[in-house]
């Protein structure tokens, strides 16, 4: 199995998981915001903005693999 062999697997892996992420999106979104709020919860609300921020971030790059 060579370099090439590899990376047409890799991109089969990528494209598979985008259409799951894409059919899914909805669930996935719900895992970051628990994800989210778990963490906060986990460090004391002292990161909230952060955390925030960055589970909009997570669910806006799901919301571009859903189109």
């Amino acid at each position: 199995m060579g370099f090439d062999d590899l990376t047409e697997k890799a991109k089969g892996l990528t494209d598979k998981g985008k259409d799951l992420v894409g059919d899914h999106s909805d669930k996935v979104k719900d895992g970051i915001d628990s994800a989210a709020d778990f963490t906060d919860d986990k460090t004391g609300g002292k990161y909230g903005d952060h955390i925030d921020t960055g589970a909009d971030k997570a669910k806006d790059v799901v919301d571009g693999l859903s189109d």
